[in-house]
């Protein structure tokens, strides 16, 4: 009886742990839409090469970065592109995408400037 009572336990250990276990693998990934469009982008931009979770990592820090006291986009870019280890131009390109799908705001906040007539860029830059 001991026996018996003994394989019952270990057979129900035993089932317990696989079903835990098939349960932690079987669990359906949530796929995040804005890091899957970010990625996307990037891949159709022909910015590729670079890890995937380092392109989001730094794709997610842009925003941050660009809401710091004065931070402009180039300063940024060239931050991105010590990160991803590109030249300027391809990392221009990623933080614009990165900007694109991660700030919305700042998108729609150069839309409104545009639609108004005022200048996302200072003109004084330009020499206007």
């Amino acid at each position: 009886m001991k026996r018996s009572c003994l394989a019952t336990v270990g057979s129900l250990a035993l089932t317990t742990g696989l079903i835990t276990g098939a349960a932690a693998f079987a669990a359906p990934a949530q796929a995040d839409p804005g890091t899957d469009s970010f990625l996307n982008a990037l891949t159709t931009a022909g910015l590729t090469g670079v890890d995937p979770a380092t392109a989001i990592a730094v794709g997610q820090q842009v925003c941050p970065m660009l809401s710091e006291p004065g931070q402009r986009a180039a300063d940024v870019a060239g931050q991105v592109a010590d990160a991803i280890g590109r030249p300027l131009g391809p990392a221009t390109m990623f933080t614009g995408l990165a900007i694109s799908i991660f700030c919305p705001a700042v998108v729609a906040r150069v839309g409104n400037d545009l639609a108004n007539g005022t200048s996302p860029i200072p003109l004084s830059i330009l020499g206007l």
